[in-house]
């Protein structure tokens, strides 16, 4: 099974306050761009007697790279074709006065801070790499957290305390659990005889969690367990050994996760500094 403290995707932060995806391999920077855009330089294309600059075209090529696209003279005529779609629906929007509306202006003005905001992380992140130290506490933190067993169970959930009670009675007189998990409300498990498959108990809310640690192997809960969702029935079949994935497979998302939490750590002191009315 997927253990989600160590391959989770991080919850970015809202407004373009995410971390950059696949940091430490950031895509290079364009050549300097000239100010405001324009461009001293020999113009990549011009369209309509407006010269574009070539960064544009070096920074489209780098996020298609990036994702993966190799370098080719295919790729770079695609590239280029964009660049003239652009600059023609652009110019055509312009002429239209599309760039005078109120709502497209606080459009580009939150584009322009997205961007404005992810360089000043990714410059923040540079300046404050995670160590191989901090990566190590955070793995054992999980692993400790984790735990080192998995427990493979059936359950039946039902609304009420009594139903859950008259099910037990009928286990102890012999009925068999993948029958009785009919019952169920539990629609993802009941038509598999109330099978949940492998998992570890901080996987589950905790009255659940405590109930599968205290059962003994082939054994059934004896009391209804009472949860969020309604009135469980729980059936431990086995355990077994908790296998982690190593911390070199493991290291990228960690050092995202601490990624994450400095830059949370890092807005809040700049929150708690700014002056807000």
């Amino acid at each position: 099974m997927k253990y989600p403290l160590l391959k989770a995707t991080l919850i970015p932060l809202a407004v373009a306050l995410s971390v950059p995806a696949a940091f430490g391999a950031a895509p290079a920077k364009p050549a300097a761009a000239s100010k405001a855009d324009g461009s001293t330089a020999a113009p990549y294309v011009t369209v309509n007697g407006k010269a574009v600059p070539k960064h544009r075209a070096e920074f489209l090529l780098a996020m298609q790279k990036a994702q993966g696209r190799p370098d080719s003279e295919e790729l770079r005529q695609a590239v280029r074709e964009e660049i003239i779609r652009r600059e023609i629906l652009s110019q055509e929007a312009i002429k239209k006065g599309v760039d005078k509306r109120p709502e497209v202006i606080g459009q580009i003005n939150m584009a322009a801070q997205g961007v404005l905001i992810n360089s000043y992380i990714n410059d923040y992140l540079h300046a404050n790499p995670i160590s191989d130290e901090a990566v190590n506490r955070e793995y054992n933190a999980i692993k400790a957290q984790l735990g080192d067993t998995e427990y493979r169970v059936r359950h039946i959930l039902v609304e009420s305390e009594d139903q859950a009670k008259d099910i037990i009675a009928k286990l102890k007189q012999g009925e068999k659990f993948e029958t009785l998990a009919q019952q169920s409300k539990d629609p993802g498990s009941k038509e598999k005889g109330g099978e949940l498959g492998w998992s570890i108990p901080s996987n589950y809310v905790k009255p659940f969690a405590d109930a599968i640690v205290s059962l003994e192997k082939g054994k059934f809960t004896e009391a209804p367990v009472k949860s969020d969702f309604g009135w469980h029935v729980i059936e431990l079949e086995e355990t077994r050994a908790l296998k982690l994935p190593p911390m070199d497979e493991t290291k990228p998302q960690i050092v995202q996760r601490l990624q994450q939490q400095a830059v949370e750590r890092h807005i809040g002191e700049l929150r708690a500094k700014a002056k807000i009315d």
